[in-house]
């Protein structure tokens, strides 16, 4: 248990119907209370005036809640002032609790107390920051998931088995000389390698969801590209008009296509220009490509490819992509037969094709197959990482175990897997990376 208290303004910054300043620690109870001229009840609600305790004027009427440890967030007393949602209140209130004897919140600190008190492990704490950054109801509830423990329940699960097979080969090690009953490794063994290899299987997809892709909308003047951008935002983000180069800088939006975050930018035209303004926005077009992770070419169907239209698609490169033949509601003169890459027949104009556009943008990120909603999937490239590293250390374990290797041999994988494993839900984490991980999250959290 720490022995300071914590306090933060708990809600955004700016005007609201309510803001909240929140307290941790052994003395949030006191401080509340020094402040407040109600009377603090555990887990009620209770009304009264913040005064600033040098002088007894009034701050506000606000509502405050205290929570008793241990069945608190951090497992310390928690006390929640609601006041006003402005900025003045709100900062206030902070002021004369910390003048009360509490200090400033680092960023993730309840969070961080919260994990270091049990409440929580490593990955249910970043579950709550992906909660709280969520783009998509996908993302949303693979968070929600995480925080409910499924993934630490997965892992926890592989972790004891293979705690209990070090310690069997620990002691045959460290008793020769004991009559110790044999016992069959193998098996276990490939068991918890194929259940970290299924929590594997899924794991690009998860991050997908989690963190999105970069989509760069490319094209020459007048094919359509603001129009596909505004269909699938489904709002008039961009400009439209029938004079080619409209768009004249880079324009990115997030687009929530199939429960994933697109970040989709829109370029200006690739074309040659003397304009000065509109070749610096066909140049960041060209970056735009290169710092995608797919690429949206749009072209005029109702037309036929040009030179230019060859070169852009040329730009792409290696890249992933997908071709949209806009204007399809005109007759159609364009030969996209030859093209590296699936096209997709779309009016802006109308909406045609533009739903079968989402499932492919989708597929191409997924690889065509769409995770089970319900599935288990891993979506933190730390997580990742671990399971990877764990995978290998126990292919290397069972390939020892099957080659008849002495203990030592299978023993050490066993305890690098085990490591690995321990990084996600936080038993074998080091210092420093608790500091990066909290350190995303906001003051307050």
């Amino acid at each position: 248990m720490y022995q300071d208290t914590i306090a933060a303004i708990s809600t955004p910054v700016g005007e609201g119907g309510i803001g909240i300043v929140r307290l941790s620690g052994i003395e949030a109870h006191s401080i509340a209370q020094r402040v407040f001229s109600g009377h603090l009840s555990d887990r009620r609600l209770s009304y009264g005036r913040l005064l600033d305790p040098d002088n007894g004027q009034m701050i506000d009427e606000v509502l405050v809640s205290y929570m008793a440890a241990p069945y608190t967030y951090t497992r310390e007393d928690v006390v929640e002032i609601n006041c006003h949602g402005g900025v003045l209140p709100l900062q206030r209130i902070l002021e004369v609790v910390l003048k009360c004897g509490a200090r400033l919140a680092n960023p993730g600190e309840f969070t961080l107390r919260a994990f270091l008190n049990g409440r929580i492990d490593l990955a249910q704490a970043e579950a709550v920051l992906d909660i709280i950054q969520a783009k998509t109801d996908m993302g949303l509830h693979l968070a929600t998931k995480g925080l409910e423990g499924h993934l630490s329940e997965a892992v926890g699960a592989i972790r004891n088995e293979l705690m209990s097979m070090l310690a069997y080969l620990t002691a045959r090690i460290d008793f020769p000389e004991d009559e110790i009953d044999e016992r069959d490794i193998l098996i276990p063994l490939e068991k918890s390698l194929e259940k970290l290899q299924q929590l594997l299987s899924h794991a690009d997809d998860g991050i997908v969801y989690r963190q999105g892709v970069r989509m760069a909308i490319v094209g020459k003047p007048n094919v359509g590209k603001s129009s596909i951008l505004n269909k699938l935002l489904r709002q008039e983000r961009a400009i439209v008009t029938s004079v080619p180069g409209t768009t004249r800088d880079t324009i990115e939006e997030v687009a929530n296509i199939r429960g994933i975050p697109f970040v989709l930018v829109d370029t200006a035209g690739i074309t040659h220009s003397k304009d000065l303004v509109e070749s610096l926005g066909i140049e960041r077009s060209r970056n735009a490509i290169g710092q995608a992770d797919v690429v949206l070419a749009v072209i005029d169907a109702s037309k036929p490819m040009t030179k230019e239209d060859r070169a852009i698609t040329a730009l792409v490169g290696e890249k992933n992509a997908l071709v949209a033949a806009n204007k399809c509601d005109l007759p159609t003169k364009a030969n996209v037969r030859d093209l590296p890459w699936e096209v997709v027949s779309t009016s802006a104009l109308t909406g045609e094709g533009v739903e079968e556009l989402q499932t492919r943008m989708a597929d191409i990120v997924l690889g065509g197959g769409v995770a089970a909603s319900d599935a288990l999937l891993v979506s933190i490239p730390r997580h990742k990482d671990a399971l990877e590293r764990a995978e290998k250390s126990l292919a290397q374990a069972l390939e020892s175990a099957k080659a008849v290797m002495p203990d030592d041999f299978v023993t050490i994988d066993l305890t690098a897997a085990l490591n690995a494993i321990g990084e996600i839900t936080g038993e074998t984490v080091q210092d420093e990376l608790l500091d990066i991980i909290f350190s995303q999250f906001c003051i307050g959290k």
